[in-house]
C-alpha cells in the first residue's frame, strides 16, 4: 500500500476486538489475516478476514497465547504487521521482541515501554521522577513482612495491599486496621502468586471515596497527546461494567491537570501507539486538581476505547496503524476536542444471581440494538464456550449531553433481546436506572453498596404466568 510499510495485517486476537480491528484495517485498504483456535473455527472474526489460519486447540495457552504460532501464521500469509488487540499477548514484551526479530511490525508500543510500565512498583518510581502524582505508599523493594507492616503504619490505615504485577483486582486487599494486616498480606500474596507467578506487593493509602478516571493517550515514540478522560468507576470486583466520557462533573482545570500528567507519563517511556493512564481520584471533597494519583498504565488499546472515539471523532485503530507505519501524530493537542457524551456497557453471558459466573449455551436468539454503536464478535446461533471471556457485545451510545446519552442507552437496552443463555442485561438496566448513577454521584463502591437491588429477581404477576402457560401450550 502506498505510503505504508505493510499491506497485510494479522490480528492476534479473537472476538469483538478482532472484528473491530478488521473493520478499520479493511477500510484503510489493508488485507487482513485472522487466527483461530479449534473452538473458534466458525467464529465471526474468522468469516470477516480475508485469510484465516488455525493456531491450535481451544485452550488459550495452546492457541492465542502461542506467540510462535502467530508469528508463523503472519510469515506464511505475507502479513507485514501484527495487531495484538487487548488481552492475550498485547502487553507481553517478549512477544513484541519476537515479532520484531522476525522482521514484522508490532502495532503497539515498544517492548521497553511495556516493561517500564509492567510492574507497578517500578512504574510508580518512574512516574514520580516524571512529576506524575502517585498514591502515597511503598515501592515494594523490601518484601519482608516486617518492612511491609512498617510501611502500612507509616502510610496510615486504612491501606490497600496491591500485587505489583497484578490487574483485575487479583492480589488486592483493603485493610482497615493493623490487627488484620498479617492475614490480608498472606492472602494477597497467595492470590498474586497463583495469578501472576509473582507474590510481590505494594502498600498504598486506601482512598475511601474513590473514582476511577483514566486518560487516553497516544504517542509516536517521542511526543504524545491525550484524548481526554473516561470515567470507569462503575466496577464489580475491580472489573469495569460501565464506562463514559467525559467524566461526569469534570472541570476544565482538573481535565487540564490530568491530561498533562498523562502526557508526561507517556513521554517518560517513549510511548508509541494507544495507551491509557489510569488514575484514582478522591471525590470526598469534590473533583480537585490536587486530588488524583497515578495507579497504572495499560500499554494497549482498552476495551472501553469506543467512548473516546465517539466524543472525539477519532478512529484509534486507524491511528495505531498509521503510527506503526512510521507516521507522526495524526493531530496536535489543540486540534482535539470533546463533542457530546458517550456511555458504554458490557453485555456478558453471565449469571448475576449466581455470583456473576460465566454462562454457557447457544445464542438461540440475538437481537442487538440498532442506531447505536455495537461491537460484537458473535452472531445468532453461536455458542458461548467456557474457554474465553463471555462478552456478547459492547453497546455504546453518543448524545449531545449526558442526559441525551442516558436516554439513548435506556432505549438501546430495552431493545436488546437474547435467548439461549443467561446474561447481565437485566442487571445493566437496573444499574443504569440507579438514581446515584443518573445524577452522576458515582464512585467505585456504588455497585457493591446496591448489589441487592441490582440482582433482585423481578416479581411475576399471576397474569404473566397465565399468559406464559398459554404460550407454552401453543
Amino acid at each position: 500500500m502506498t505510503g505504508r510499510a505493510f499491506d497485510t495485517l494479522l490480528i492476534a486476537n479473537r472476538g469483538e476486538i478482532a472484528c473491530r480491528v478488521i473493520d478499520t484495517a479493511r477500510s484503510l485498504g489493508l488485507r487482513t489475516v485472522a487466527v483461530y483456535s479449534d473452538a473458534d473455527a466458525g467464529a465471526r472474526h474468522v468469516s470477516l478476514a480475508d485469510v484465516a489460519v488455525p493456531i491450535g486447540p481451544a485452550a488459550a495457552a495452546d492457541s492465542y497465547l502461542r506467540g510462535d504460532r502467530i508469528i508463523e501464521a503472519a510469515l506464511a500469509t505475507g502479513a507485514g504487521a501484527i495487531h495484538p488487540g487487548y488481552g492475550f499477548l498485547s502487553e507481553n514484551p517478549d512477544f513484541v521482541a519476537a515479532v520484531e526479530a522476525a522482521g514484522l511490525i508490532f502495532v503497539g508500543p515498544s517492548a521497553d515501554a511495556i516493561r517500564a510500565m509492567g510492574l507497578k512498583d517500578a512504574a510508580k518510581a518512574r512516574m514520580e521522577a516524571a512529576g506524575v502524582p502517585v498514591v502515597p505508599g511503598s515501592h515494594g523493594s523490601d518484601q519482608s513482612d516486617a518492612r511491609l507492616a512498617a510501611e502500612a503504619e507509616r502510610v496510615g490505615y486504612p491501606i490497600l495491599i496491591t500485587a505489583v504485577a497484578g490487574g483485575g483486582g487479583k492480589g488486592m486487599r483493603a485493610v482497615e486496621r493493623a490487627a488484620d494486616f498479617a492475614e490480608a498480606l498472606a492472602s494477597a500474596r497467595a492470590e498474586a502468586r497463583n495469578a501472576f507467578g509473582n507474590a510481590d506487593v505494594l502498600i498504598e493509602k486506601l482512598i475511601q471515596t474513590p473514582r476511577h478516571i483514566e486518560v487516553q493517550v497516544f504517542g509516536d515514540g517521542t511526543k504524545a497527546v491525550h484524548l481526554f478522560e473516561r470515567d470507569c468507576s462503575l466496577q464489580r470486583r475491580h472489573q469495569k461494567v460501565v464506562e463514559e466520557a467525559p467524566a461526569p462533573g469534570m472541570t476544565d482545570e482538573m481535565r487540564a491537570a490530568m491530561g498533562a500528567a498523562a502526557v508526561r507519563a507517556a513521554e517518560a517511556v517513549g510511548y508509541r501507539g494507544a495507551g491509557t493512564v489510569e488514575f484514582i481520584v478522591d471525590v470526598s471533597g469534590g473533583l480537585r486538581p490536587d486530588g488524583f494519583w497515578f495507579m497504572e498504565m495499560n500499554t494497549r488499546l482498552q476495551v472501553e476505547h469506543p467512548v473516546t472515539e465517539e466524543i472525539t471523532g477519532v478512529d484509534l485503530v486507524a491511528w495505531q496503524i498509521e503510527v506503526a507505519s512510521g507516521a507522526g501524530l495524526p493531530m496536535t493537542q489543540d486540534q482535539l476536542s470533546i463533542e457530546g457524551h458517550a456511555i458504554e456497557v458490557r453485555l456478558y453471558a453471565e449469571d448475576p444471581d449466581n455470583g456473576f459466573l460465566p454462562a454457557i449455551g447457544t445464542l438461540e436468539h440475538l437481537a442487538l440494538p440498532s442506531g447505536v454503536r455495537v461491537d460484537t464478535g458473535v452472531r445468532q446461533g453461536d455458542a458461548n464456550t467456557p474457554y474465553y471471556d463471555p462478552m456478547i457485545a459492547k453497546i455504546t451510545v453518543h448524545g449531545s449531553d449526558r442526559s441525551h446519552a442516558l436516554h439513548k442507552m435506556d432505549r438501546a437496552l430495552a431493545g436488546t433481546r437474547i435467548a439461549g443463555t443467561t446474561t447481565n442485561l437485566g442487571f445493566l438496566r437496573r444499574l443504569i436506572a440507579l438514581p446515584d448513577f443518573r445524577s452522576g454521584a458515582i464512585e467505585t463502591g456504588l455497585i457493591g453498596r446496591t448489589i441487592g437491588t441490582l440482582t433482585a429477581k423481578p416479581s411475576t404477576s399471576p397474569e404473566a404466568l397465565a399468559l406464559a402457560a398459554v404460550a407454552a401450550l401453543d
